[in-house]
C-alpha cells in the first residue's frame, strides 16, 4: 500500500453526497467523452502472495480489471511473461502492471545499480524506499523506460503508476530551487511522457497513476491518463473512516477526474462487513471502480456485489 498525497472530507458527509459530477459523463462535450476504462466496476488490486508465484487467482477472480505487480519477486528476472498475462486476459479482463516512478525501493534490483545521486530522502512510512529525482534522465532510461517497455512486452493491457506523491514528500532542502508546484510541474510532465512513448508504440495502451488529483491541474495531464487510482477515499488502514480535511480534498479532485471522462479505480482499507457495504455503496453512488481489501495487497478482494 502507498498513502495518498494530498487530501481526501469526514465519511459521514463523503457517504451523503450525490456527487452529481460523478455520474456518466454528458455527451457533447469531448472533455467528458467516457474513457476505455469508465465502464469498469469492479477490480482487484493484489501485489505480493501469489501463491506459487502465479496468477491463477487472479485469473478466476469474478473482476473486470486486475492490478498486479511487473515481477512476482520484485526482480528482473522474475517479470511476469506474456504467456502468464495472457492466462489472465483470457479470463476477459484487462491488467495493468504496477510500479513506482517516484521512488526506488531497496528490494527492487535497479536499486543495486542506480547512481547514488539519484536517490533522495528516504520515505518515513516506509523505510526501505527512498525518493529519487524523478525528473532526471538517468531515471527515464534506467528505470522508467525499462520497466514501461518490459510491461508491454509482457501483454499487459496499461500500467497502474505509484508515488506520484513523492512531489510532495521530497525534502526541498536536497533539492535547492525547486519548489512544491516546479516538482509537481516535473512529475506531471513525466506521467506525460511515459503515456506519450507508450501510445505510441501501443494505441490504446492504458495509463493509470495512483493518488495526487490534483496533478490535473497541470496542463496536459488531465489528456495524458486514462484513470486514476485513489487510496482511502472512504476508510484508511484499517477500518478507520476517512473524516480527515484531506479526505474531502481528494475525493473532490478524484470525482473532477471522473466528471472529465476518466475512470476512478478506488480501493478502501477495511476488513468489516458494514464498511466494506458502506464504501461499495459510496462507489456505486460516484461512479467508481470500487476494491475493499486487506493493507497487504495479498489477496483477491471479493467484487462489491458480493460474487465469490
Amino acid at each position: 500500500m502507498r498513502r495518498p498525497a494530498a487530501a481526501l472530507a469526514a465519511l459521514a458527509a463523503l457517504t451523503a453526497l450525490s456527487l452529481p459530477a460523478c455520474a456518466a459523463p454528458s455527451k457533447g462535450s469531448a472533455s467528458r467523452e467516457a474513457g476505455p476504462l469508465t465502464g469498469v466496476r469492479s477490480f482487484t488490486y493484489v501485489l505480493t502472495g501469489y501463491p506459487g508465484g502465479r496468477l491463477d487467482a487472479v485469473a478466476a477472480a469474478p473482476h473486470e480489471l486486475a492490478i498486479v505487480d511487473l515481477s512476482r519477486d520484485a526482480t528482473a528476472p522474475g517479470y511476469f511473461s506474456a504467456a502468464e498475462i495472457a492466462e489472465v486476459r483470457k479470463s476477459g479482463k484487462r491488467v495493468l502492471a504496477y510500479f513506482e516512478i517516484g521512488s526506488v525501493e531497496e528490494f527492487r534490483t535497479e536499486f543495486a545499480t542506480l547512481p547514488a545521486d539519484l536517490r533522495l530522502n528516504v520515505w518515513p512510512d516506509w523505510p526501505d524506499e527512498h525518493f529519487v529525482r524523478y525528473w532526471d534522465p538517468r531515471w527515464w532510461k534506467l528505470v522508467v523506460r525499462p520497466r514501461l517497455e518490459q510491461a508491454m512486452r509482457a501483454g499487459f493491457d496499461g500500467v497502474y503508476l505509484d508515488t506520484p506523491l513523492a512531489y510532495e514528500e521530497i525534502d526541498l532542502a536536497r533539492v535547492p530551487g525547486e519548489s512544491r508546484r516546479s516538482l509537481g510541474r516535473k512529475m506531471a510532465d513525466l506521467i506525460v511522457r511515459i503515456s506519450a512513448h507508450a501510445k505510441a508504440s501501443r494505441p490504446g495502451f492504458l495509463v493509470v497513476p495512483q493518488n495526487s488529483p490534483e496533478l490535473r491541474r497541470h496542463a496536459g495531464y488531465t489528456e495524458a491518463i486514462d484513470g486514476i487510482g485513489m487510496e482511502e477515499l472512504f476508510f484508511r488502514a484499517t477500518d478507520l473512516p476517512c473524516d480527515r480535511q484531506w479526505c474531502g480534498e481528494n475525493l473532490s479532485e478524484a470525482a473532477a477526474l471522473r466528471a472529465a471522462g476518466k475512470a476512478v479505480l478506488a480501493t478502501d482499507y477495511a476488513t468489516t462487513a458494514a464498511h466494506r457495504r458502506t464504501a461499495c455503496e459510496a462507489y456505486g453512488r460516484a461512479g467508481f471502480a470500487g476494491n475493499v481489501t486487506t493493507v497487504e495487497l495479498d489477496v483477491v478482494s471479493p467484487p462489491c456485489d458480493g460474487k465469490e
